[in-house]
C-alpha cells in the first residue's frame, strides 16, 4: 500500500498519535466509542485520511462531523508531538471494514447453525 517506507511510519505514528489525541485531548460529550483503524499519507506527506470505526451507528454522520470540525485542532496537537517539517492535512472517512468483517461473521454463524441443524435431522432418521 505504501511504496515508500517513510509514508507507512508516519502514516503508523499519524493513527497512534490521532487516537491518542481524540482519547485525551478531545472533551466532546457527543463522541461515542471511536476507533482509529487507519491513516493513509500521501506520498507528499501533506495531506493524510484518516479512518475510524464508530460503535454506535446513529452517531456515525455526527462523529464524523465533529473530527472533522476538529481536524484543526488534531493538527496542531500533531504538530506538537511529531517532528516533521510538515504536519498532513487531516480528512476522517469512516471505516465501514469492522462492520462488514461482523456482517460476515454472521452469515457464517448462520450457515453453520444450518449445518448443524441438518446434520442433525440426518441422524435422527
Amino acid at each position: 500500500m505504501h511504496p515508500y517506507k517513510r509514508s507507512a511510519r508516519v502514516s503508523d505514528l499519524i493513527r497512534q498519535e490521532t487516537a491518542d489525541i481524540i482519547m485525551r485531548k478531545l472533551k466532546d460529550p457527543r463522541l461515542g466509542f471511536i476507533t482509529v483503524t487507519e491513516a493513509d499519507v500521501s506520498d507528499d506527506l501533506r495531506h493524510a485520511r484518516v479512518y475510524v470505526s464508530v460503535l454506535e451507528d446513529a452517531k456515525k454522520a455526527e462523529t464524523l462531523k465533529i473530527l472533522s470540525s476538529s481536524a484543526k485542532f488534531i493538527r496542531g496537537e500533531l504538530g506538537k508531538r511529531i517532528k516533521m517539517k510538515f504536519i498532513p492535512s487531516l480528512a476522517f472517512k469512516l471505516d465501514s471494514s469492522i462492520e462488514y468483517g461482523s456482517k460476515i461473521d454472521r452469515i457464517f454463524d448462520k450457515i453453520r447453525s444450518t449445518k448443524e441443524g441438518s446434520g442433525n435431522n440426518e441422524s435422527s432418521s
